[in-house]
């Protein structure tokens, strides 16, 4: 059995569609992030970092597992599924992967914060951020045009670009110029155990679309959690307010 200590966000997702996927048996332990629950000590044990989402594997003794990224590399090594035993055929999954990582999740999620969640808006940074996800959509967009998964067949590759992928408007970048993009996003929305990883947790909001009075909560609660980790970090080098 696995444990899985996640919440409602993409990468919270990509570890939980894995699951499913590979059907293997897991216990949700949804986290509350803007109540701070990523930053319990017992939690810190599990991951340092602080964040989601992070697994515990009890077949193997209680191993635990941070990043999403490496979560994926875990859970498909351990059953052998979801990426090629052949070195080249695991280099282009992983190439597509940190792809990800390093570009898609961290230019969504800098658009998400300028675009959604701090109350001062920066045009400028928030020009940036969008023009980077466009850029880094139409690189997916042109690749998918002759292939029909990222790195040959469906793997963690596919699935850790869908989870931000799909939630395009909540950055506000739209994809209806891209349509190998739109037929790959949509392809893998139809999966059954994609609709059901979504789901582990639900959120309270569906970043798919755009906000209406539930994406106004989702906002809040966002801009609280990323005022709260501001706080920590400025108490922690000594510059809070008295």
């Amino acid at each position: 059995m696995i444990d899985l200590y996640t919440a409602a966000t993409p990468n919270g997702h990509k570890v939980s569609i894995a699951l499913e996927e590979l059907g293997l048996p897991y216990t949700l332990k949804a986290l509350n992030l803007s109540e701070g629950e990523q930053r319990h000590p017992d939690y810190l044990k599990i991951n340092p970092n602080g964040r989601i989402p992070a697994i515990v594997d009890h077949e193997a003794g209680g191993f635990a597992v941070f990043e999403s990224g490496a979560v994926l590399i875990y859970l498909a090594e351990k059953t052998g599924r979801l990426m090629p035993a052949d070195v080249q055929g695991r280099s282009r999954v992983l190439q597509w992967l940190m792809f990800q990582m390093g570009g898609i999740g961290p230019m969504m999620g800098q658009a998400n914060v300028f675009f959604r969640y701090l109350p001062e808006k920066i045009p400028l940074a928030i020009d940036r951020y969008q023009g980077e996800c466009r850029r880094l959509f139409r690189v997916l967009d042109g690749h998918l045009e002759h292939h029909e998964y990222l790195a040959g067949d469906y793997s963690i590759a596919d699935i850790a670009n869908w989870a931000w992928v799909r939630t395009h408007r909540w950055s506000g970048v739209e994809i209806d110029d891209l349509p190998h993009l739109k037929r790959w996003r949509n392809a893998i929305r139809a999966r059954p155990a994609v609709q059901r990883g979504i789901e582990q947790p639900a959120s309270t909001t569906d970043l798919e679309r755009d906000g209406d009075a539930g994406a106004k909560r989702f906002a809040e609660d966002a801009r609280r959690m990323v005022e709260t980790g501001q706080s920590l970090q400025a108490g922690k080098t000594g510059k809070g307010t008295a």
